[in-house]
């Protein structure tokens, strides 16, 4: 107890002398901190909060704050009693400090908390939400809160009041400058190998590979000078790589691989990683290769009077080179190449608005290896395999092979959404099979003749006739996209309500083949333009919320479609407990998946012949041995839950029709997160959430998705998620990830402390 003393007193010295430094910072040479300086230092969005956080901590109401002032009122957020950091709270409702909250006061409350959450909701549910939030603590019924009241309201949320503090001592805590602990190290760590078993053997045998390989040369050239020694084990190596990096990239041969018992012992979700490094130890071995040369080509000068150093780098005059003797020329040629590839592959190029830059400088592969084979006497052999293969799998690509194989491929209706993602449906050839999650290449004439771009398919394989596609305008080509069918006049256009989604020929079809009703409650459900049913709010909600409408525009634009190529998410089917997390757009292959486990679902239901009660057997075997799917969901803010908002809701109607499915059978449990929403124990965000909560409560609605399942603020805690996750005890558990991929380091590195399998695919 009292080393802990010591310690929170030393971490306290050292946060005033901080906030005395940063104070001095903030205020500026008049030494006194005015209302603007004040809101710049809180971060916040809005007037309300700092304005009143301002007029608490400026005691004398001087209109400005001095030192003495910040931190006697931090001090007592810091280290107050509970009574007197709920007392600062209920100050900052009680905005004209009249003893009590009135019901005006806490709706501007509850807008301003809305606002710095980033949330958009009508006048009408901030009314519902405030007179909701109102009727509970005002347990007299005086038409006022009081002190007490606001306190045993607060008491309703275990938690909350502990970690309020916590929260109120943020604001302006210094960053805390934690050493960042060696993330290399983690790699030799028997947990992180024992869940990446496949990976690290790959990887061993790869080093071993190129070790092998350096032996070999250095020992066939053991006479020679020590720089035809380096340059021989680099350009075998070199041989090996450049032969390498072409098989990791044969996407059908992956693909088919993917099905095999061979695939089952292979890393094939990270053949993008290994592709990079191979890309890196090429540009490796090229420099040491080059620099062995240049060495050699110094000594070879010294010891010959008819050649020059720069007749021998720059000319065929030393006779070099199995074709013409141009070894020093091509070799000069690849070296240009690679250091083009190498940089234009980097992140800040590619992530940056300048995929055609990656794009068209990745296309000198082709002359790469054309001189690869000029200049080395023995690369044909290591090529002609996988060149080959290569050759096939282009020509099996190219727009010819396509048209004969599928026939014409148009996309026939977009929807632009309000959050810059475009929905394509594109007709589907009969002979287009895959499976959930996988991804097509498309190219399409009118935005681009010449590029192919990959997307993952966020339609289920079950449906027929169509492939949807979501885009999000992220580079030049994707905001290409949007604004080519924002300005395409196709003679058919209509403004969709937020309750829509074009999927009414895909449930009608369902139905037919399930060979199910649906009761006339869940009937009246049905969105007459879409399949699946509405959002829980409806039409006139919508508008009362001023939300932007969708477009949607049937069209006849000509695509080419490659594919389809496999990825991680092919084995959802063969895991027991599945956890799919998508960040974003990320949740397009989680969109397909679900929508597969809800036809086979579908599939498994039974009716009595004599009573003709419905209910769900157990899906078979063979269909999937998934038990257990849990779905996190992952956006920044409210408008990005558009995209999948009607599938989501039809699926949760799916599992509870008729209420005759319990909780605990359910197989698709949703876990939905808004990271821009302040959270319970945020002081801007606490009043909001309680409301939201007695507002899921009342109406088993979220006000925010118009879901069953209630949005939680913030970022998930994902070792608390995880364990209960784990709790659960449905089985054998895998995580599948797609999203941006710092955030996929943070879920590996949580999956891997609970030895969950993990599996991401490359966004």
């Amino acid at each position: 107890m009292i080393v802990c003393f010591f310690l929170n007193r030393d971490e306290e010295v050292k946060w005033l002398a901080w906030m005395e430094v940063q104070f001095k910072k903030i205020a500026g040479e008049d030494g006194e901190i005015s209302l603007e300086e004040f809101k710049n230092a809180l971060g916040v969005k809005k007037s309300f909060f700092a304005e009143r956080f301002f007029t608490l901590f400026d005691s004398d109401k001087s209109g400005s704050i001095e030192c003495d002032e910040l931190m006697v009122g931090l001090r007592k957020l810091t280290k107050g009693t509970p009574a007197e950091k709920l007392k600062f709270l209920f100050d900052v409702y009680d905005a004209n400090e009249s003893g009590t909250i009135d019901i005006d006061e806490l709706k501007t409350v509850l807008r301003s908390c809305m606002e710095e959450s980033s949330l958009q909701l009508s006048e009408d549910d901030l009314d519902s939400l405030t007179a909701l939030l109102f009727e509970s603590a005002d347990e007299d019924g005086s038409g006022e809160i009081s002190f007490d009241e606001l306190k045993a309201e607060l008491e309703k949320h275990p938690g909350v009041i502990e970690n309020l503090s916590i929260s109120a001592a943020q604001w302006m805590k210094p960053p805390s400058k934690k050493k960042q602990k060696d993330g290399f190290s983690r790699y030799f760590t028997k947990r992180y190998i024992l869940n990446n078993v496949r990976k690290v053997l790959f990887f061993l045998w790869y080093v071993l590979a190129n070790i092998g390989f350096g032996i070999y040369a250095g020992w066939n050239y053991r006479t020679s000078n020590g720089f035809i020694i380096a340059a021989r084990i680099c350009g075998m190596n070199l041989n090996f790589n450049c032969m390498f990096i072409l098989v990791l990239m044969l996407r059908k041969s992956l693909t088919y691989l993917r099905m095999t018992k061979i695939g089952n012992l292979l890393p094939i979700d990270q053949h993008i990683l290994f592709h990079k490094m191979v890309g890196i130890m090429i540009a490796f071995y090229s420099a040491v290769h080059t620099i062995a040369h240049l060495g050699n080509a110094i000594l070879l000068d010294k010891s010959r009077d008819d050649l020059k150093l720069w007749e021998i780098l720059f000319t065929t005059k030393a006779g070099f080179g199995w074709v013409y003797d141009t070894a020093i020329l091509t070799g000069w040629g690849l070296d240009i190449i690679v250091v083009i590839m190498v940089i234009c592959s980097m992140p800040f190029v590619r992530r940056s608005g300048h995929f055609q830059v990656f794009y068209w400088t990745h296309m000198l592969y082709v002359p790469f290896w054309i001189l690869v084979i000029i200049h080395g006497s023995n690369f044909w052999k290591w090529f002609v395999a996988p060149g080959l293969l290569f050759i096939l799998e282009k020509l099996s690509r190219s727009k010819f092979i396509k048209r004969a194989r599928y026939g014409n491929t148009y996309i026939e209706e977009i929807t632009l959404l309000p959050s810059g993602v475009t929905h394509l449906e594109i007709s589907r050839p009969d002979n287009f099979s895959y499976k959930a999650g996988d991804y097509l290449n498309i190219q399409i004439p009118a935005i681009a003749e010449h590029e192919w771009h990959p997307f993952t398919i966020s339609s289920a394989p079950e449906m027929d006739g169509r492939l949807w596609l979501h885009v999000r305008s992220a580079g030049h080509w994707t905001k290409k996209l949007y604004e080519h069918f924002e300005n395409y006049d196709p003679g058919e256009t209509e403004d969709l309500d937020d309750d829509h989604c074009p999927m009414d020929d895909i449930e009608r079809r369902r139905k037919s083949a399930v060979g199910s009703r649906r009761k006339s409650t869940i009937g009246r459900q049905r969105s007459k333009s879409m399949g699946f049913v509405k959002p829980s709010f409806d039409k006139k909600e919508v508008e009362k919320q001023n939300r932007i409408k969708k477009k949607n525009k049937h069209v006849k634009v000509k695509c080419y479609i490659d594919g389809p190529y496999g990825t991680a998410t092919r084995e959802i089917f063969q895991t027991e407990h599945a956890i799919l997390v998508g960040a974003g757009i990320g949740v397009t292959p989680m969109a397909s998946i679900l929508q597969s486990i809800m036809y086979r679902y579908k599939e498994s239901k039974r009716t009595c012949p004599k009573c003709s009660h419905s209910w769900f057997g157990s899906i078979a075997h063979t269909a999937m041995k998934t038990r257990k799917v849990d779905f996190v969901w992952i956006n920044r803010d409210q408008k990005s839950f558009e995209w999948f908002v009607s599938l989501l809701t039809n699926l949760e109607i799916e599992q509870s029709l008729d209420n005759e499915e319990e909780d605990d059978s359910k197989i698709i449990d949703m876990h939905m997160f808004m990271t821009a929403a302040q959270k319970k124990t945020d002081m801007k965000g606490i009043g909001l959430q309680i409301a939201l909560d007695l507002m899921h409560e009342k109406s088993n609605k979220d006000l925010i998705t118009g879901l069953k399942t209630k949005t939680q603020p913030g970022r998930p805690d994902w070792n608390q998620l995880f364990k209960s996750f784990e709790g659960e005890k449905k089985g054998k558990i895998k995580v599948f990830f797609c999203g941006a991929p710092q955030l996929g380091k943070i879920i590996k590195e949580a999956a891997e402390r609970f030895s969950f399998a993990f599996s991401k695919e490359n966004f």
